[in-house]
């Protein structure tokens, strides 16, 4: 099976310790590796050959983390185009340069996993299904809470029950809390961690039978003689952004969704990233030096400047300064964290 870390991202929904140039994958937020460095970690289990795809602006810093991987398998993009795109250019790359009907695997380089052997297995089970069924198949996580930040697929028909093989009857997008309990309470669905597996020749006819716009998109790229060059990128260029869920997964003919054998955490907010790290018996978890916390419960600090912080008789809150920027929030607030790392990046624009 080949591997595809998607390593891409603005960087706004950790600031300030994520950021454009040096967004979150790129961060040691969970132990003493990078989000990438881990995701890696995982690709190795599942293949022996692993491409990152990441973009331009911080290409040097990926390739900086993972000095094992030579140079051909870093695919970089000259501009973020959206996932669809992102993986229509990774798989142009392995078109040209791989079997057509070896499994791919495209996982993301910002989750939290621990169970590696759970990943690597579910990912096999995927592979195969996909190879067997000749359709692109999907890995869900079953839902532990009713989440209302993430996308839920609808399992319909069950295909293996011993290897947790179901058809994809819909998706839903993100829910408010009732409906989120409803599909929680059904066992019927899973959140969708937009992990895709499918050989070249897989997507590729899908492509073809339900995405025309994404098959004129390849069709450009894949007719210029070499990928990544100044002619290819400039082509790249060009292309709008779509997201992959909505130009081919949900409108796809046939899908099977495999139910993950392993945890898994998407770092999205604050809140996520404290729910990871290790804490007090006061549910704390603070990081860095110069803190001085007196009378706090239930709140992740972190310092990474000199500057003494000083927190005092807090609960629930998210307090994070570094060189970048100081943010106090409240942890159930901290998914809005991207609204206002959008407008600070925007001020300093103007």
């Amino acid at each position: 099976m080949i591997i595809v870390i998607i390593a891409g991202g603005s960087g706004t929904r950790l600031w300030p310790l994520s950021t454009s140039d040096y967004p979150k994958h790129l961060l040691k937020l969970t132990g003493d590796k990078s989000l990438l460095q881990s995701a890696y970690e995982r690709a190795s289990q599942i293949g022996d050959t692993v491409y990152v795809v990441t973009e331009a602006s911080h290409a040097d810093h990926v390739k900086d983390q993972l000095p094992e991987l030579t140079d051909d398998k870093f695919l970089i993009e000259p501009g973020r185009r959206g996932t669809a795109h992102c993986i229509l250019f990774a798989l142009d790359y392995i078109a040209r340069n791989h079997d057509h009907d070896e499994p791919v695997a495209f996982i993301h380089s910002d989750h939290h996993i621990r169970d590696v052997e759970g990943f690597a297995r579910s990912f096999a089970i995927a592979g195969n299904v996909s190879t067997e069924r000749n359709e692109i198949s999907l890995i869900g996580i079953e839902p532990t809470y009713a989440a209302t930040g993430f996308g839920y697929i609808e399992r319909d028909g069950v295909l293996d029950a011993e290897r947790g093989v179901s058809l994809v009857e819909s998706f839903k997008e993100k829910p408010d809390y009732e409906t989120a309990q409803k599909y929680l309470e059904s066992g019927s669905y899973v959140w969708n961690a937009g992990y895709f597996v499918g050989s070249v020749r897989t997507f590729l006819d899908e492509i073809a039978n339900s995405a025309p716009d994404l098959q004129e998109s390849y069709n450009r790229l894949s007719a210029i003689s070499e990928h990544s060059c100044e002619e290819y990128n400039n082509a790249y260029l060009e292309l709008d952004n779509q997201v992959i869920d909505i130009a081919l997964i949900e409108k796809a003919r046939g899908l099977s969704v495999v139910a993950a054998s392993f945890d898994w955490v998407d770092v999205g907010s604050f809140k996520d990233l404290h729910d990871t790290v290790v804490q007090d018996e006061q549910g704390n978890h603070v990081q860095g030096n110069n803190i001085h916390a007196i009378d706090v419960e239930n709140t992740y600090v972190r310092n990474e400047t000199s500057t003494p912080v000083a927190v005092i008789g807090l609960d629930n809150i998210i307090v994070v300064n570094t060189p970048e920027g100081l943010l106090v929030a409240r942890k159930d607030a901290s998914p809005k964290v991207g609204e206002i790392a959008k407008k600070i990046a925007s001020e300093k624009e103007q």
